[in-house]
């Protein structure tokens, strides 16, 4: 037997399918018949990869007992967050203002059928009391009965939420933020880096690429020395710790979500495609800064696992790998030492072991009486090794490791493409083809951008989500912000006029349709979005970088490579209603923060007109370097009819012409290469 969820395309909620619980898709439906019965509401809020979502449907969804209580009691609502992220936003926002702690996945929220505002917030509920929570079928019966006894006290908690959140999209400036923020941020940041294992603060350790991105143009932007170099190691030694740690796949590429204490050692184990495309990038980025083979090395091994297991062959990137993989978290990842001695010859193990940490302790513990295990972490650098042969005999340890992890039973990978995740996976391959010269990387990205232009661009508007042949859900603020910073990265790469005009179109949508015109600043939502609660404007970062940061640095970014003045005043209206923010807490929002700089002190646009033939030596030329702010473009001298300011740079046949602007000063047309060169170095 199967509920309403199996007519859905969402991996997460097709989990929750063949539940005895009697599972409804958020919808009119849904919300007519909470109505009309007077039952309030069970919002269940999650996704794929989620571990304690996991946990949560095995000990009650799965259990008739309970099932029979939330059928009786509640409509139930499950509700796949990248879906609805409107939704999730609005609720996790509820539990902090309700509880005064951040909540997390799974989101258990009880809602009123009329209105829907919270009852109670929680998270994860167990089965039986433990962790000082209690069960969660207490827990249904005593909010049931509380609504029904309680109409009054949460009518009026209701309003109070309703003002707080109003109260919070009231806190617009007017005055353009001054470099403080960005200054402070700073501060704040290398107060709370960890010196020994890099990252900021304890366990759970996160990677935070947005403000790891901040500090490395930071760097760069420093007049002190000491200063640049303290922005700068808090960088390099919490990229490098990671990338030596268990958050990094040694094995098959790319980072897991986050580690659960503070040595970046043991992660959660779950896949995010957003992680990883920010990763990607900034990895590319310390390699140009610095020369560093490990981070090309990182970032070539991050490209490649996305490429190979998580791009669709039309082009579009799922969304995640699960953590559990039959049944166990990580499970799929860890070795025993017996395994390893069957895998690999002596000489092989003798490596794998030391660079590994195989002749130590074991790190792991299966918390499902899977006994000890290792999971793989760089204890010991290969190159510091006596063993002439090390580092050829670890790669074929390596591939051996790797092939034997192959044939077992894979994480449940969540295949949904979404347009805004595939958007920072765009903007991480385009980065990373510059910064390693990797053609191939950019033609990923490329296949990705065509993906999202043919199949999730309708009538003028974005779709948020595709599956098994359907895009649905009207896209989101983030949707639009991250698919344009991925178009212009890519046509750094290669130059195509089509993605031009659809980044074009993506940001005069957003301006259209999402752009808060009264106080500044970018709503989460379309005007013509479906009417909840509460309609956010997000200013942090939070998993995924702020869709109104991303937009701001968009709209600086093609304003001044076009001319296009209502642009550069939009950004404007965006960094004044942000003010307050930026000032009381400033390193929560990086991505805004970028974006000041760069309005601040306008960016560097380069445009150079070329032969087809002169193309790929002058893209290598402009990409060299790590130049915090400077974009640049080369245009086949063939390429006509181009928009705004674009139009006044003119080719020249054969030869080129380079135009370099600085915010609006331009230096006079330079027509040779090498004195290109000379005026980048």
């Amino acid at each position: 037997m199967t509920n309403r969820l199996a007519r859905e395309t969402s991996p997460y909620l097709l989990q929750h399918a063949e539940n005895p619980v009697d599972w409804l898709p958020w919808s009119d439906e849904a919300l007519d018949r909470a109505r009309r019965e007077n039952k309030p509401i069970l919002l269940s809020i999650g996704y794929s990869a989620c571990h304690w979502c996991h946990v949560m449907a095995h000990e009650s969804f799965e259990d008739e007992e309970t099932a029979e209580l939330m059928n009786r009691l509640y409509v139930n609502i499950k509700v796949d967050r990248e879906e609805r992220p409107d939704l999730d936003k609005i609720y996790q926002t509820a539990h902090q203002l309700f509880t005064g702690r951040a909540g997390g996945w799974p989101l258990t929220v009880f809602l009123t059928p009329d209105t829907h505002i919270p009852i109670v917030v929680g998270t994860y509920f167990p089965k039986e009391p433990r962790y000082g929570m209690p069960a969660f079928k207490d827990v249904l019966t005593q909010v049931e009965a509380y609504y029904r006894a309680y109409s009054e006290e949460i009518r009026t908690r209701g309003s109070a939420l309703l003002e707080a959140f109003a109260r919070m999209e009231a806190t617009a400036g007017e005055a353009l933020p001054t470099r403080a923020p960005v200054d402070l941020a700073c501060e704040r940041l290398v107060a709370s880096f960890d010196r020994e294992h890099g990252g900021f603060g304890g366990a759970p350790k996160f990677p935070r690429p947005n403000a790891l991105e901040l500090l490395l143009e930071e760097s760069r932007r420093a007049a002190e020395p000491s200063r640049a170099s303290e922005l700068e190691h808090a960088v390099l030694h919490t990229l490098a710790r990671m990338a030596r740690g268990g958050l990094y796949d040694h094995l098959g590429g790319g980072f897991f979500r986050y580690s659960v204490d503070r040595r970046w050692s043991i992660p959660h184990f779950e896949k995010m495609l957003y992680d990883n495309g920010a990763l990607l990038a900034l990895y590319g980025d310390a390699h140009a800064a610095t020369g560093d083979a490990t981070f090309a090395r990182v970032a070539s091994e991050t490209a490649g696992w996305m490429i190979r297991e998580m791009q669709d062959p039309d082009g579009g990137f799922y969304s995640a790998l699960d953590a559990d993989a039959a049944g166990r978290e990580g499970g799929f990842y860890v070795f025993t030492r017996d395994e390893v001695d069957q895998i690999l010859t002596a000489d092989e193990a003798n490596v794998a072991k030391r660079v590994f940490g195989l002749d130590r302790e074991p790190n792991f513990e299966d918390p499902h009486g899977g006994g000890k295990a290792w999971h793989l972490e760089i204890v010991e650098p290969v190159d510091a090794l006596a063993e002439t042969r090390a580092a050829e005999l670890l790669d074929g340890a390596r591939s051996k490791l790797l092939a034997a992890r192959e044939r077992r039973v894979r994480p449940a990978r969540d295949d949904k493409i979404l347009a805004g995740w595939n958007g920072l996976a765009i903007r991480g391959l385009a980065r990373a083809a510059r910064r390693l010269e990797r053609a191939d990387l950019a033609e990923a990205a490329t296949r990705a951008a065509d993906f999202i232009r043919t199949r999730m661009w309708q009538s003028r508007r974005l779709i948020a989500t595709y599956k098994d042949g359907r895009a649905r859900f009207a896209a989101y603020l983030d949707d639009y912000a991250f698919v344009a910073d991925g178009l212009l990265e890519l046509l750094e790469c290669r130059w195509r006029r089509e993605d031009l005009d659809f980044a074009i179109a993506l940001v005069d949508t957003a301006l259209e349709h999402f752009e808060d015109r009264d106080n500044g600043g970018f709503f989460f939502t379309a005007d013509d979005h479906e009417r909840l609660i509460h309609r956010p404007k997000p200013f942090a970062d939070e998993s995924v970088p702020s869709g109104n940061g991303v937009l701001c640095r968009v709209l600086i970014r093609l304003g001044h490579l076009l001319g296009e003045q209502r642009y550069l005043d939009a950004a404007e209206r965006t960094l004044k209603a942000a003010a307050p923010m930026l000032t009381q807490y400033p390193d929560a929002h990086a991505s805004l923060l970028i974006a000041l700089e760069r309005y601040l002190e306008p960016p560097e646009a380069i445009v150079v007109r070329a032969d087809a033939a002169d193309v790929p030596r002058v893209g290598t030329l402009v990409a060299k370097g790590y130049r915090p702010g400077r974009s640049s473009f080369v245009i086949p001298n063939d390429e006509g009819d181009l928009p705004g300011l674009l139009a006044d740079r003119a080719g020249r046949a054969g030869g080129i012409v380079a135009y370099v602007c600085r915010g609006t000063a331009c230096l006079a047309p330079i027509t040779s290469i090498d004195a290109l060169a000379a005026e980048l170095a």
